[in-house]
């Protein structure tokens, strides 16, 4: 009796995500959260949010803020609003800026389900860049989850506690690591693309029309300082 064979079958490995790092508290984060699912659509790939505290990154680099230097300050609202009109995204101030993003952070940061976690964090941005409601106290974090079918009261529970804070500590930290500067901070395939500018480069590197490969030209590679500040 004959035994057939048949060829095994081998599972094709997934595309890597794209890792979307954010803060609420930054209104480009909200733009680049607006556009980064159907950059990924058009290539195959799934969105990994990583919810970063902008503040923490900014101390390791030695930076200020945008919105600490009164002339960037005016100049992003300005640029955020034609970019807004330009993208169709609704924008709306929230009430304070810059405000304390922890509570929203964590929440975003919770083992939540892909699909949970992306309403919350639609929520939490909606709150805060395009109704104006906000999101620094627990009152207004909790009514814009509950108004994504979320139960926003046992979100904000668990965001108080120890191993929350943790993960977004670590969060930071990894991103950091990993080279993060800024916000919002998309890492394809290894490679670290900053801002909403970016995001048309981000479609011809996942295209395979990247000019530099990954890899910085050694004109500008091997460029030293002739003066220091």
């Amino acid at each position: 009796m004959g035994v057939s064979f048949r060829p095994m079958a081998y599972a094709r490995r997934m595309p890597d995500a794209l890792r979307f790092h954010f803060d609420v508290v930054s209104p480009y984060a909200y733009l680049g959260w607006t556009q980064i699912h159907a950059l990924a659509g058009r290539h195959g790939r799934a969105v990994e949010p990583v919810a970063v505290l902008f503040a923490g990154v900014l101390n390791h680099h030695g930076q200020k803020g945008p919105a600490e230097i009164p002339a960037k300050r005016a100049y992003v609202f300005k640029d955020v609003a034609r970019k807004a009109r330009r993208l169709g995204v609704p924008l709306a101030p929230p009430p304070t800026h810059p405000f304390n993003p922890l509570l929203a952070l964590r929440i975003a940061s919770l083992p939540l389900s892909a699909d949970d976690r992306r309403r919350a964090i639609d929520a939490l941005f909606t709150a805060t860049w395009a109704t104006g409601a906000g999101v620094e106290t627990a009152e207004a974090v909790i009514a814009a989850l509950d108004g994504a079918g979320l139960a926003g009261a046992e979100l904000v529970a668990r965001a108080g506690a120890a191993d929350a804070k943790q993960r977004l500590r670590d969060q930071t930290d990894a991103a950091i690591a990993a080279g993060v500067f800024g916000v919002p901070t998309v890492i394809a395939d290894g490679e670290v693309f900053w801002g909403v500018d970016a995001f048309d480069l981000i479609d011809d590197f996942l295209a395979g029309r990247d000019p530099i490969r990954g890899e910085l030209p050694a004109s500008f590679a091997n460029l030293r300082p002739s003066a220091t500040r």
